[in-house]
C-alpha cells in the first residue's frame, strides 16, 4: 500500500523539476539568440559599411563621367572656332578615359537593377554625343567650317548634353537614395537588437529570481516530507525505499537552488558582455551617422571590443554546454608522456612557486585516442583544484601508466568496460575530503569553496570529457593526507600518426600581396563576393571582381595583367571549369584558383573539376585563403 501511494508522489515531484527547469533552459535558449544576433549584426555592419565606401567611389565616377563629356565638348567647340590643333588636347584626353570611366560606373551599379535602364541610356547618349563631336571635327580638319558650324547651330549637340545631364542626375540621385536606405537600415538593426538585449536581460534576471525562490520553496517542502516519512517508518523495506527517493529528490532540488544562484552569476557576467556589444555598436553606429571613415583605428577598436565580448559569451556557452558533454570534440592519436611534458612548465607558471611540480612517466606507455585541447584543460583543472587544496603550498604529481580494468571492478563502476586503458593520475598533498563530498565532486555546480570563487563546473567539465572520450574517472582522497584523481582512456591499437602537443607561440605571419597582383574574383553571392573582394584587398591585393562569367571575361580582355582569376566552380550558366577554359584560351599562362561550398571528393568524382586544379573550401579563413593565394600565384 505504501509502495502504490509513493508512485503518485514521485510524478509529481519529476514534473515539478521539469516544470522548474523548463523556464531556466528557456531563458539561456534566448540570450544565446542575442549573442548569436548581436553577432550577426557586427558582421552586418561591416558589410554595410564596405556598400557605402563602394557607393560613395560610384557617386564620384558617376561625376567625373558627366564631366569628361564636358571637357569633350568643351575641346570641340575651341577647335571649331579657332582651328588650332591645341584646344582638341582636353577633348582628346575626354575621349580616352570616358569609356573605362563607364566601365566602372556600369560594373558599380551593376547589383541595382532600378538603375540599369539609366547607365544603358546614359552610355548611348554619351556613344551619340561622342559620334556627334568626331563627325564636326573631322569636318573642321576637312575645311568645311561653315559646315561644322551649321551642324553644331543645330542644336543636336545640346539636346545630346542635356540628356546625358539627365541621365547623370537621375543615377546620382538613385545612388544617393540607397546610401540613405543602408543608413536607415543599419540604425534599425541596431535599435531592434537593443530592444530585444534589454528584454532578454530582465527575462533572464526574473527567471533566476523565479528559480531560486521556486528551489528553496521545494526544498523546504522536500526537507518536511523527508523528515515526516523518516520518523514515521518502522524497518519496512518499502518505507526505506521511499525514503531513499525522497532523499535523491531533496539533493535535486538542493542542486536546482544552486542553479538558480549561478543563473545569477551567469546573468551578470553576460550582461557585461552584452554591454561591451552595444557600447561599440552604438559607438559604430555615432561614426556612420557623422559619416566619419570607417577604416580608421577607432573602427577597428571598436569592432575588436564588440567580437571579444561575442566570443568571451559564446566561450562561456561552450563551457555550460560541456556538462551535458555536448561539446564537440577532435580526438587524435596521441602519446600521453609527451602530452604531459609539454604541459610541466605551464604548470608551474600557473600553480605558482609554493606548489612543487613533479611528473613519474612509466615507459613503454600506450598510446590512447582523445581530445588533446580538451585534455590539457582537464589536466589543468584537476591541478588548480589540488592548488586550492594546498593553500600553504605542498606538491602536486602527474602520474601516467598503462592499466587493465578487469570485469569485477568494471561491474562494479557504472559506464565502464573491462579492457586496456591509459592512466593519467594527479595527486595533491592538500587537506583532502571526505568520502561524502568525494561523492559528490563530479555533480555540476558542487563546490566547497566560497561564493565568488568557484562555480563548481571545473570537476564536472572533466567528468564529462572523459566519459565523453570512453573512460572512467576516479577520485581516491582521505582528510589530511590528500586527493588523488585518475583519469582512465581507452588504449589506442594498431599503428597511427601521433599528433605532438602544439607549441606555445606567436601565430605565424599572414602572407600579403602586392598592389601590383591583380586578382579577378568571380563569385555569383553577392555578400560572399563583397567579403572575398575584402579581404583580398586588405591582404595588399589589387581586386576586380564580376557577378558571373560572361563579366569576368570581358573584364580579363579589359585587364591583360590580371594575375589570378579566383572563381567559384558552381555558378548558374557558365561553370568556374568552363570559365577556366574559355579564359586560358586568351591568357594559357593565367594563374587560378577554385573555391566550392562543397568537398573536394564530391566535385572531382563527378567530374566538375580536375583532381590536380588549386582548390579552397567554403566557408574559408583569412589566413586560411592568404595562404592558398600565394600557393596559387606561385605554382
Amino acid at each position: 500500500m505504501t509502495e502504490i501511494e509513493s508512485n503518485p508522489v514521485d510524478g509529481r515531484l519529476r514534473r515539478s523539476t521539469a516544470k522548474a527547469l523548463a523556464p531556466l533552459v528557456g531563458g539561456f535558449v534566448l540570450l544565446v539568440a542575442i549573442v548569436l544576433a548581436t553577432v550577426w549584426l557586427v558582421a552586418m555592419q561591416q558589410q554595410s559599411d564596405a556598400e557605402l565606401r563602394r557607393l560613395l567611389d560610384v557617386r564620384g565616377e558617376i561625376v567625373s563621367l558627366f564631366s569628361g563629356l564636358q571637357d569633350a565638348e568643351t575641346g570641340q567647340r575651341g577647335y571649331l572656332l579657332t582651328g588650332d590643333e591645341g584646344y582638341l588636347a582636353p577633348y582628346n584626353a575626354a575621349i580616352d578615359a570616358l569609356q573605362s570611366r563607364f566601365d566602372r560606373v556600369r560594373a558599380g551599379l551593376a547589383e541595382q537593377p532600378d538603375q540599369g535602364a539609366d547607365i544603358e541610356a546614359f552610355g548611348q547618349t554619351m556613344e551619340d554625343k561622342l559620334a556627334e563631336l568626331r563627325a564636326t571635327v573631322e569636318m573642321r580638319r576637312a575645311g568645311q567650317v561653315e559646315a561644322s558650324m551649321e551642324r553644331v547651330r543645330t542644336g543636336l549637340g545640346n539636346a545630346l548634353m542635356e540628356r546625358a545631364r539627365a541621365l547623370a542626375d537621375s543615377l546620382d540621385a538613385r545612388t544617393r537614395q540607397h546610401i540613405l536606405d543602408l543608413r536607415r537600415s543599419a540604425a534599425a538593426m541596431v535599435v531592434v537588437v537593443e530592444v530585444a538585449i534589454a528584454v532578454a536581460v530582465g527575462l533572464i534576471v526574473a527567471l533566476a529570481a523565479f528559480v531560486v525562490t521556486d528551489a528553496r520553496r521545494r526544498n523546504t517542502r522536500l526537507t518536511k516530507a523527508y523528515e515526516a516519512l523518516r520518523k514515521s517508518s518502522d524497518a519496512l523495506v518499502v518505507a526505506n525505499d521511499n525514503r531513499d527517493r525522497l532523499e535523491a529528490q531533496l539533493r535535486q532540488a538542493q542542486k536546482m537552488e544552486a542553479m538558480g544562484q549561478l543563473t545569477g552569476g551567469l546573468a551578470h557576467d553576460f550582461n557585461n558582455m552584452l554591454a561591451i556589444i552595444v557600447g561599440n555598436l552604438n559607438m559604430l553606429k555615432r561614426q556612420a551617422d557623422r559619416g566619419e571613415p570607417a577604416n580608421g583605428r577607432q573602427f577597428e577598436h571598436y569592432v575588436e571590443q564588440g567580437l571579444e565580448g561575442a566570443n568571451r559569451a559564446a566561450t562561456l556557452t561552450h563551457r555550460l554546454l560541456a556538462f551535458a558533454r555536448k561539446q564537440p570534440l577532435a580526438p587524435e592519436p596521441i602519446e600521453p608522456n609527451r602530452l604531459v611534458s609539454g604541459m610541466s612548465e605551464l604548470l608551474r607558471r600557473t600553480l605558482g612557486e609554493t606548489v612543487q611540480v613533479e611528473t613519474v612517466q612509466a615507459g613503454g606507455l600506450w598510446r590512447t585516442r582523445a581530445d588533446p585541447h580538451q585534455l590539457e584543460s582537464a589536466l589543468l583543472n584537476l591541478a588548480i583544484n589540488a592548488r586550492d587544496a594546498m593553500p600553504a603550498g605542498g606538491r602536486l604529481t602527474i602520474e601516467t601508466a598503462n592499466a587493465h580494468i578487469d570485469e569485477g571492478y568494471a561491474s562494479d563502476n557504472f559506464g565502464i568496460t573491462q579492457g586496456q586503458y591509459v592512466m593519467i593520475a594527479v595527486t595533491d598533498t592538500g587537506t583532502g575530503m571526505t568520502p561524502e563530498v568525494a561523492a559528490k565532486a563530479f555533480e555540476p555546480f558542487f563546490t566547497t569553496k566560497e561564493v565568488g570563487q568557484g562555480t563548481g563546473l571545473g570537476l564536472s567539465q572533466v567528468f564529462g570529457f572523459v566519459r565523453q572520450s570512453d573512460g572512467h574517472v576516479k577520485i581516491y582522497s582521505e582528510p589530511g593526507i590528500g586527493t588523488t584523481v585518475k583519469i582512465y582512456l581507452p588504449r589506442l591499437a594498431g599503428p597511427a600518426e601521433v599528433v605532438a602537443p602544439k607549441a606555445e607561440g606567436r601565430a605565424a605571419a599572414i602572407p600579403e600581396g602586392r598592389p601590383d597582383e591583380i586578382i579577378l574574383v568571380v563569385e555569383d553571392e553577392p555578400a560572399v563576393r563583397r567579403l572575398t573582394v575584402e579581404v583580398l584587398r586588405d591582404l595588399n591585393y589589387t581586386v576586380i571582381h564580376a557577378e558571373g562569367a560572361d563579366t569576368a571575361l570581358r573584364l580579363l580582355d579589359a585587364h591583360p595583367e590580371v594575375t589570378l582569376l579566383f572563381t567559384d566552380v558552381v555558378m548558374p550558366g557558365m561553370t568556374g571549369r568552363q570559365l577556366v577554359d574559355a579564359a586560358r584560351l586568351r591568357r594559357p599562362e593565367l594563374k587560378v584558383l577554385f573555391t566550392t561550398g562543397y568537398t573536394r571528393n564530391a566535385i572531382v568524382h563527378n567530374g566538375v573539376i580536375d583532381a590536380d586544379v588549386k582548390l579552397i573550401g567554403k566557408p574559408f579563413t583569412l589566413e586560411g585563403l592568404a595562404h592558398k593565394v600565394r600557393e596559387a600565384i606561385a605554382a
